[in-house]
């Protein structure tokens, strides 16, 4: 980060608080005018600093809002195998994050579903799918009490 100035680091503090503002809200926010502020914000995209946008959704205004921390044990664990693994994860869409983790379990999944019912059909028809499927962990959540996307950037 040595590359980053007390701008830069602004730039992304305020993105991350609101990725809609404009190149020309963005510079008056950091007392720039828009054309270095446009190629900061373009460096820093570039630089791969931003990765990218994205609209945050409301999971229970879409029937979604059941979650669920799925622990994965693989039977057995090489490269080749866990290379698999992350690549079938990649294709279900009710796995809305996935950590190779370590510990007693190889992965972590969040997964996102209706309800029970439906995480159900999930395990048996998508996730028990994955033959190097050792055993699974469910954690449910019950409440969630923090949800924060915001990566801290200080100087």
């Amino acid at each position: 980060m040595n590359k980053l100035d007390s701008t830069d680091i602004r730039i992304m503090q305020l993105l991350q608080e609101n990725a809609k503002l404009t190149t020309k809200e963005l510079a008056e926010k950091v007392s720039l005018s828009t054309t270095p502020t446009f190629e900061r914000l373009k460096r820093l995209e570039r630089e791969g600093y931003i990765k990218k946008y994205t609209a945050i959704l409301d999971a229970e205004k879409l029937n979604m809002g059941f979650m669920v921390f799925c622990h994965v044990k693989l039977k057995n664990m090489n490269r080749q195998i866990a290379d698999d693994f992350e690549h079938r994860i990649q294709d279900i869409p009710e796995v809305t994050e996935c950590y190779n983790t370590s510990g007693n379990f190889d992965f972590t999944l969040k997964i996102h579903v209706a309800d029970m019912q439906q995480y159900r059909e999930f395990l048996f028809n998508k996730l028990g799918k994955i033959e190097s499927l050792g055993t699974l962990e469910s954690v449910f959540v019950m409440k969630e009490i923090k949800h924060n996307y915001s990566v801290t950037v200080d100087k």
